[in-house]
């Protein structure tokens, strides 16, 4: 009954977005984010207040549970009354752990304001400054919560005045953090006792106190101290209880979406202000375009997939059809509504201003942007074309288990769409792909808590590509009865065109002659070859410039095939060739179709390839990442020494504040290891992300090496083949 009542009163307030405040919790790891978070749903009505501080009702993952840590930013809605008034808080408990640093800043993008919570005896540590930076990086206003305060009564055994040194040490040393990192705002937001912008209590004894409450309720410092002493907490949570002191600063300090978004939108979008979608924005306009940016995908087991994000502008209702534009997409809203902890509740319509679950998005992903709007200019770059660069092999430790596994990698690689699953045919084990070692581990850790699944996996590799340097002879490929003969030229496909491709601009069975062929050229390919494109398969293509050749169409499925085959694994190291343009100038074909099966066919084109590409100055490409690092400036040495013993190049050093980023790319080769190593040469300090920034050429001295050590791997012979080897 409660609940319905709670989600009437929800739905009626979605409306008011001066009523609504969307917020984030952070604090550094253990310092009591989530018992805070249980609180306040306590106090709304939405769990049972005896179990409060110990459901930890936003832990809902099994992981997050037993390493008593949180890994995903899980969200909830509440209503709270404050002076007469009703509120709806959206809240989102983010991670504290640095390693899923992504979770946070996706969280705070969705977020206005956050609660910081500080524990009184440990005080502002590395991680409260990283999670602070984030939110401030994001234009989102800071309030602070004091947790933890019985400690210092009870086990430190403070007298009251020390206790306040302590306090309001803890609240200089935040408003410093706040004055270096967003000099600009400080007047404005700098934490103030007296205002009420700091609150002070204990989320696991539910009593929380602050300059206003103390007004309201009469119990101040004084009273706490001789509560705690005589341990009557009860009574005190009842007398000044922390959901009351602690959602009341929230309503009264953190802007509603109307006042943030006039001055976020600038900070997250960087399209056209003023153009119809950038005032919609700016005013929060819920009759304006649709501007969704999701933050998160849960995997529901009933539902499916449902996409969480922050609603900017438009109203979302079932049925509508959105853009996904970072996917050129277009998917068909099934559902909306909101979290209420782990529990989804349907509504007829969302407007903006609020954050919501949808269902029916399946090709979003976190950090989309969806509108209704086909040329949106996107929320701030998510890098678009990232390809999963490092690999681990993953096998059942008991074989029985292999159907099962197999379900699981799927489900996983729907929820997280940096994670790529494939079979390796030769070898016959599953592999799994992700943005970086620390990614497959959490996954393969997901896959054992989670599904019981005991997994055994190899160490981290990444994965090359083969390409050529300069242009090839032209190399006769013959079918294994010499009855068919193909010629072929192997050289290196200018960039552009692989763009044009890969950007979707061209689609070579709808795009019409002319303007494929216009495009073409313009991207570097001559009349001839632009209208020769028969094929584009993973960054090559390829091109038949033969003249009238008899058989030539009935057979042309089959040279693709034998194309395709080549272009997955070449010949250096069998890795997938990338960034070739592969021409056909004559073939002699049977003319007995009995004579020029898929037999004869597919190996002929194949080796001709192959052998081609020997003759062509063949290289790796390896993946790089763009490595972004910041950290306190006396420790730019450090990083920079671990940088540059991995190949790594510096690009840019930004100075704000006492802080410096640092810009770099890196071979992902070199990059394993790093997350430790960056950890203990800034103990802790270092906040880093990489994304992914293409391939390059391997160094010249480090090719051989690299296709000997991949060849042994594979169980290959550890010699590099020559052009003979594939010409019978």
């Amino acid at each position: 009954m409660r609940a319905k009542k709670m989600v009437d009163k929800i739905k009626e307030l979605m409306y008011k977005p001066e009523r609504i405040r969307n917020m984030g919790i952070v604090a550094h790891i253990d310092h009591g984010k989530t018992t805070l978070s249980d609180n306040l749903l306590a106090g709304a009505g939405m769990i049972s207040e005896e179990l409060a501080g110990r459901q930890l009702y936003l832990d809902f993952d099994e992981q997050e549970r037993e390493r008593g840590i949180t890994i995903n930013a899980a969200s909830v809605s509440m209503v709270h009354e404050y002076k007469g008034n009703e509120y709806l808080i959206n809240l989102i408990d983010t991670p504290g752990h640095v390693d899923f640093g992504g979770e946070v800043t996706r969280a705070m993008r969705a977020v206005d304001g956050v609660i910081v919570v500080v524990d009184a005896v440990e005080g502002v540590m590395p991680q409260t400054e990283t999670v602070l930076r984030q939110a401030l990086r994001e234009n989102v206003k800071p309030v602070l919560f004091i947790n933890k305060v019985d400690r210092l009564i009870r086990e430190l055994e403070v007298t009251p005045e020390e206790m306040q040194k302590r306090l309001l040490k803890v609240i200089t040393e935040v408003n410093k953090l706040i004055k270096v990192m967003k000099p600009e705002k400080y007047n404005e937001w700098k934490l103030d006792v007296t205002n009420g912008s700091v609150a002070f209590g204990s989320a696991l004894y539910n009593w929380a106190v602050s300059v206003p409450s103390m007004k309201e309720t009469g119990v101040g410092f004084k009273e706490v101290y001789e509560y705690l002493q005589n341990d009557e907490w009860k009574t005190l949570a009842k007398k000044s209880p922390l959901h009351v002191v602690v959602l009341d600063m929230v309503v009264r300090h953190l802007p509603s979406p109307i006042e943030a978004q006039k001055e976020r939108i600038k900070t997250i979008w960087k399209g056209d202000i003023n153009s119809k979608v950038g005032q919609a924005m700016l005013n929060c306009d819920p009759n304006g375009p649709v501007a969704l940016m999701i933050t998160k995908i849960v995997a529901d087991p009933h539902a499916g997939e449902i996409a969480v994000g922050r609603l900017f502008s438009g109203t979302l209702k079932p049925g509508m059809d959105l853009y996904i534009i970072d996917r050129r997409a277009k998917n068909r809203v099934q559902t909306v509504g909101l979290f209420m902890g782990p529990k989804r509740v349907e509504v007829e319509e969302v407007p903006a201003g609020n954050i919501v679950a949808v269902v029916g998005l399946r090709d979003a992903a976190a950090g989309s942007t969806c509108t209704s709007v086909e040329e949106m200019e996107p929320f701030e770059s998510i890098q678009h074309f990232s390809e999963p660069v490092v690999t681990m092999a993953i096998e059942a430790k008991n074989p029985r288990d292999l159907p099962k596994l197999i379900e699981v990698l799927r489900k996983l690689a729907k929820e997280d769409p940096t994670l790529h699953v494939t079979l390796n045919e030769e070898t016959g084990e599953h592999l799994i792909s992700g943005m970086g070692e620390l990614h497959l581990e959490v996954k393969v850790e997901k896959i054992r808590r989670e599904y019981g699944l005991e997994v055994v996996t190899s160490p981290p590799i990444v994965v090359f590509r083969e390409t050529v340097t300069t242009t090839s002879p032209v190399v006769e490929g013959k079918s294994p009865n010499k009855h068919n003969r193909f010629y072929i030229v192997v050289e290196p496909c200018p960039p552009e065109v692989i763009r044009v491709f890969k950007e979707g601009l061209i689609d070579l069975k709808k795009t019409d002659k002319s303007t494929k062929r216009k495009i073409l050229t313009e991207a570097g390919l001559s009349g001839e070859e632009a209208a020769g494109v028969q094929e584009y398969f993973e960054g090559n293509i390829f091109v038949d410039v033969t003249k009238g050749l008899q058989y030539l169409n009935e057979t042309m499925e089959l040279i693709l095939e034998g194309f395709r085959d080549a272009m997955r694994a070449g010949p250096l190291a069998r890795e997938p060739c990338m960034g070739l343009k592969v021409k056909l100038v004559d073939a002699k074909l049977h003319e007995d179709a009995v004579h020029r099966g898929p037999a004869q066919v597919i190996p002929a084109v194949r080796s001709a390839i192959f052998a081609a590409m020997l003759q062509a100055k063949p290289t790796l490409l390896e993946p790089y990442q763009k490595v972004f690092i910041t950290v306190p400036q006396d420790m730019l040495g450090n990083v920079t020494r671990e940088l540059q013993g991995r190949r790594g190049q510096i690009i840019e050093i930004n100075t704000e504040g006492d802080m410096v980023t640092i810009v770099a790319k890196a071979p992902v080769k070199e990059m394993f290891g790093f997350a430790g190593a960056i950890r203990s040469a800034t103990s802790g300090k270092a906040i880093w992300s990489t994304e992914f920034a293409g391939f390059e050429p391997v160094p010249p001295n480090l090719v051989e090496e690299f296709i000997m050590e991949v060849r042994k791997r594979k169980g290959l012979k550890l010699e590099i083949p020559k052009p003979e080897d594939f010409l019978s």
